[in-house]
């Protein structure tokens, strides 16, 4: 069986610069912020032991004028405190959002409900490659995300490579991401968008240059021709169902654009948004009833007589 996902999805596990300056900034939070609450501790586990031993309340005027010096000394390192973790903040800003830096490719990235659309810009439209709930990217290289929204309100969050930044409909969002580690990385919605938030994820592929221009050639080819007779006849299943009302697979008559394009169906790892391993046992009970998997989303029942279903996963197993 297939991994969802081979990383841990944390931004203290980073595999890119812009990753590692969040969790730089991270770990100065932390290590202050925890400073504090060990001298906050400190600080009550005397006051609890002196005020126990105190019959009456000292008024005197050395211990108000020692009250007011503490008080001082405390708003003051807190100020300090405060305004060197916002000019830090301000910083690790600015790193992770690059103006001038020059990008290799650019990805467009739209968020429905509830799954990913990937579009690949190339220099013809009939070229361009896309592909759904998988993202593919050649180690070393900055590429640029175009973020946008077909429905809500979305958020890319891929914790291993950047911060969350949202999508937004009619709106084009940037996020620049460079990979410097090869591995599978785990993303997902940040953003409260439906039924079926939690399981909007999606796998992030980060691969050698050369396998991953071999998968890009690869993505630009049409489907191929089926080739055994139950094959053939899946495709005909496809051809005259509901299927080609919702999905669009190159070289065939399947045009539509309500669901993601099944070119290249199996060559990824997930169904559903990152929720099921790409196996024939899942895709039969995707296919047959997607609502008891993902409840809401959009895809209906598909009632095909049992031959009929195994035809048709026959078929898309054969779009590589």
């Amino acid at each position: 069986m297939r991994l969802l996902f081979a990383t841990f999805q944390s931004p203290l596990h980073p595999a890119g610069p812009y990753a590692r300056a969040i969790e730089r900034l991270w770990w100065v939070f932390f290590a202050i912020t925890a400073v504090i609450y060990v001298l906050m501790l400190i600080g009550f586990a005397l006051a609890v032991r002196k005020g126990a031993r105190r019959k009456q309340a000292d008024l005197s005027d050395e211990a108000t004028r020692s009250g007011a010096r503490f008080i001082t000394i405390a708003l003051s390192a807190t100020t300090v405190i405060l305004i060197g973790l916002l000019f830090t903040s301000i910083a690790t800003g600015r790193d992770i959002s690059p103006v001038d830096d020059k990008v290799t490719r650019e990805i467009k990235i739209t968020g429905h409900q509830w799954w990913w659309e990937v579009q690949y810009a190339e220099a013809r439209p009939d070229m361009i490659v896309e592909t759904a709930n998988e993202l593919h990217l050649p180690v070393g290289e900055r590429v640029k995300l175009i973020l946008d929204s077909d429905d809500v309100i979305h958020s890319l969050w891929i914790p291993n490579l950047h911060g969350k930044r949202d999508l937004i409909p009619g709106y084009d969002g940037v996020l620049t991401l460079t990979a410097d580690k090869t591995g599978t990385y785990r993303a997902q919605c940040a953003e409260f968008c439906g039924l079926q938030h939690a399981k909007m994820a999606f796998l992030v592929i980060v691969e050698p240059k050369a396998d991953f221009e071999r998968w890009l050639t690869a993505q630009r080819l049409p489907a191929p021709f089926p080739k055994t007779a139950d094959q053939q006849h899946g495709q005909q299943v496809f051809l005259t169902s509901t299927c080609v009302m919702c999905h669009a697979i190159k070289g065939t008559s399947a045009g539509a654009r309500t669901g993601p394009d099944l070119t290249h169906l199996a060559s990824r790892r997930t169904l559903g948004a990152g929720i099921l391993p790409n196996t024939l046992g899942n895709l039969h009970g995707w296919i047959a009833n997607a609502q008891t998997i993902k409840p809401g989303v959009l895809m209906p029942p598909n009632p095909l007589e049992p031959n009929d279903l195994h035809a048709l996963v026959a078929y898309l197993e054969t779009l590589q």
